[in-house]
């Protein structure tokens, strides 16, 4: 049995572990309620872009020809990861997701042209699999501008008009709630009219357009995309959070079970070793 000294430095070092996860999850929480208000904020104008630009695609409009579907042939990927750990399989469920769609890619015979990684943790990881990563944005994480996501979205949209990939696909983690984050695989590129949603079936003869529906579209599409890039990265953001602020609740809890049974074990060893002492002078005095 350990002796009293060395129960008391375990039930310190547990108390300065219980102090530090306890202020992690606080400060994670406090990222998580101003993360949850800019994808809150984000989520309504996108939709509604989105239903406008399905509108005109399901209308006479059709889709724009340079971001309409075609074989696919070679792929490029967008991964979002977080910067820091200690978030518990946020990261390494991400990166195990992506590996799992490249490989089907490559099983159907689909090249990986480029993977986009936004977060330092995604970008170590994927970097050990010698997949081709043309750069990591993440600086994006820790300060989520729309300016930021618009030089990503642009240069997907010119590599897929000038047939460098067919495809371009995000993996990210869908922020529902504070407790549930979706690990998600959605495709930015190309834009299928066929995926526009039924109630928004009446066209582009909903509004007034000048000059016509075909140019507004060619501008209403980039934005669109993205649009679509920054909420998945605004989505993540929240959820990496979220994440964290569990994965610091549970900490807490076990550091907060395990200092109750040093605690136990303390007393017992403390009540042990007065009982042999007190049996010592017992059996002296007897002597």
């Amino acid at each position: 049995m350990a002796s009293l000294k060395e129960v008391k430095n375990r039930i310190s070092t547990v108390q300065s572990t219980r102090k530090i996860t306890s202020a992690m999850k606080m400060v994670a929480s406090s990222k998580l309620h101003h993360a949850q208000q800019d994808i809150e904020r984000l989520r309504p104008y996108a939709d509604n872009v989105r239903n406008m630009t399905s509108r005109f695609l399901a209308g006479d409009a059709g889709p724009a020809a340079q971001y309409a579907p075609r074989p696919v042939h070679r792929v490029a990927m967008v991964l979002f990861t977080s910067n820091s750990s200690l978030c518990g399989a946020f990261n390494a469920n991400a990166v195990k997701q992506l590996l799992h769609n490249v490989q089907t890619m490559q099983q159907q015979g689909v090249e990986i042209a480029r993977i986009y990684t936004v977060g330092k943790k995604g970008a170590e990881s994927v970097r050990k699999t010698g997949l081709p990563i043309v750069a990591d944005h993440h600086n994006l994480v820790d300060h989520p501008a729309y300016a930021g996501s618009s030089v990503i979205a642009r240069e997907l949209m010119q590599g897929f008009i000038a047939g460098e990939w067919d495809k371009v696909v995000l993996v990210y983690h869908h922020f529902r709630s504070a407790g549930s984050q979706v690990l998600t695989t959605a495709t930015l590129l190309p834009i299928d009219a066929s995926e526009a949603d039924g109630q928004h079936s009446a066209g582009a003869d909903a509004y007034i357009v000048e000059p016509d529906a075909a140019t507004v579209l060619q501008t209403l599409l980039p934005q669109t995309i993205t649009l679509s890039l920054h909420a998945a990265l605004l989505d993540n953001i929240a959820s990496e959070h979220a994440a964290r602020v569990i994965a610091m609740q549970v900490a807490t809890d076990n550091a907060d079970e395990l200092l109750r049974e040093l605690t136990l074990t303390y007393n017992k060893t403390r009540q042990q070793a007065i009982t042999t002492e007190l049996l010592d002078i017992v059996g002296g005095s007897m002597a």
